[in-house]
Formats: structure tokens, C-alpha cells, sequence
């Protein structure tokens, strides 16, 4: 079996081999991708005139090879979920999003230490020992957010300092993505009935706990980025106000923030 860096110098040569014959003319672009906390292995298929393509990850790739140890099925997986992927990607006017930029923008938190690569190509500010990025959503539904990072040409090409990048997402986040506060227990409560749990076997299950003694959820209302709701302070402030105790905050990702009385 190959090692990941001879797998991925494979990909590179034999990924258009594979893909149908309306997307021979494009361009394999495969380049370093940072992400949150990690940095991986994109492949992207250049087109004349198409502003976004969707990105797939020679590492997923790779997790697969590992386990079928057949590079032709993997291949010809990964080329279907591209084709598919493409299929499904929006045809982006760039220039409808710089016009409408401010009211799009939104922020994200990270943490900072695990970062420090990513953080170096973004505007951000730091908050405790995190720190705050900035994203412009593309398109939004009930099932997904597409949206793109603000880099530190992208902000420049907005004209926008990141004190004004700050100000307009602090504005739109609360917008588009309301900040949330929920009992632990009402989440676990909802995750039995989806799994088809009759209610008062999970009201056994899940024993009354006084408020002071709960863990809360706070997120928004899609459950996206949403630890960057702790950085709203009424919704902390009312939580705090209703336990009447102050609150330690305990980041769990960057979708949630747990908050448990102190």
C-alpha cells in the first residue's frame, strides 16, 4: 500500500483519468488548504469563467484508499462525489457579492494557538485565548451555508479595515444566525425521540437536574459556527441572571460553547 505523499503525487497524475469526458478541458489545481485547526490537500478543477468550484480533500481520499486498498475505486469514487459536487455549486457573481459584502459578512471563533499559520493570512482579533475571523455567506438554506473566508486580500479588495469587518458582522451574525442558549437536557431528550425513544422512558432516562446543575448549549439556530454566540452578551447575561450565579464558559468546538453555573 503507498505511503500519503507517493498516494497523493498519484492523484495528481491519474484524477483526470477518471473524471467524464465534459470536464477534460478543465484544470486540476492541487494546493495546501487551511482550515480550522488542520491544513489539508484540495483539489479543485479550474474553469474559465466560474468564479467558485468545490474542493474535495486528497487526505479523505487517502482514508478511503486505506481502507478498500483499491486506488481505482478510490479514484472513481471521489470522482463521482466531485462531478456530483459540481453539479450542485452555484454559479457565484463576484461582483454581487462585493456590492452587498457588508451585509453578508460574518464572524467565526477559532482557537488561536492551533491556528497560528491560518491567522497569519486573515483579519482577525483576539478574544481570551481565541480568536475572531471573518466569512462572507454565499448562499444559506435550512440544510447548509456556503460561504467564503475573508483573507487578507479578500478584505482588501472590500476596502474594509478589520475594525469595520467586526462592526458588520457583529451586526449580521446575530441576524442570520440568532444566538441560542438550551438545556443539555432538552437536547438529550430530542436525540432519543428521533431515535424513536418514547417520551417517558426518556424523562426516566434523564432525571430532573436542578438549573444551577445544568450544562447549557449555546449555538444558533442552524447549530453553524455558532460558538461565536458567546460573544453576545445578553443572551450569557439573561442565563446568568435566571441561575443567578456567574457562568464558566467551556469552548467544545466551533459550532458550541457548554456553559455551566460556576
Amino acid at each position: 500500500m503507498m505511503n500519503y505523499e507517493i498516494f497523493k503525487e498519484v492523484v495528481k497524475e491519474k484524477f483526470m483519468d477518471y473524471m467524464p469526458e465534459k470536464f477534460k478541458g478543465m484544470e486540476l489545481v492541487a494546493e495546501p488548504v487551511e482550515k480550522v485547526n488542520v491544513t489539508l490537500d484540495g483539489i479543485i478543477l479550474r474553469e474559465e469563467g466560474r468564479n467558485i468550484s468545490p474542493t474535495i480533500y486528497i487526505n479523505d481520499m487517502y482514508k478511503k484508499y486505506q481502507e478498500c486498498g483499491d486506488l481505482e475505486e478510490t479514484l472513481m469514487a471521489a470522482c463521482d462525489f466531485m462531478e456530483r459536487a459540481y453539479e450542485q455549486t452555484p454559479v457565484v457573481d463576484v461582483d454581487s457579492i462585493m456590492r452587498d459584502a457588508n451585509e453578508k459578512i460574518v464572524f467565526q471563533l477559532i482557537n488561536t494557538e492551533q491556528n497560528k499559520t491560518f491567522l497569519e493570512q486573515v483579519p482577525h482579533r483576539e478574544f481570551q485565548d481565541l480568536s475572531i475571523v471573518y466569512k462572507v455567506i454565499i448562499s444559506a438554506d435550512k440544510d447548509a451555508v456556503q460561504s467564503s473566508k475573508i483573507t487578507n486580500e479578500f478584505a482588501k479588495r472590500l476596502g474594509m479595515s478589520e475594525e469595520q469587518l467586526f462592526k458588520c458582522a457583529a451586526e449580521n451574525t446575530r441576524r442570520l444566525f440568532p444566538p441560542v442558549v438550551r438545556s443539555m437536557n432538552d437536547i438529550m431528550k430530542e436525540m432519543f425521540a428521533r431515535d424513536g425513544m418514547p417520551q417517558e422512558i426518556a424523562e426516566m432516562m434523564i432525571a430532573e437536574i436542578p438549573p444551577e446543575q445544568t450544562m447549557w448549549v449555546i449555538s444558533n439556530e442552524k447549530g453553524i459556527n455558532g460558538a461565536a454566540s458567546m460573544l453576545y452578551e445578553n443572551e450569557l447575561h439573561e442565563l446568568a441572571e435566571s441561575l443567578e450565579s456567574d457562568l464558566y464558559i467551556l469552548p467544545s468546538s466551533v459550532h458550541e460553547v457548554i456553559a455551566v453555573s460556576s
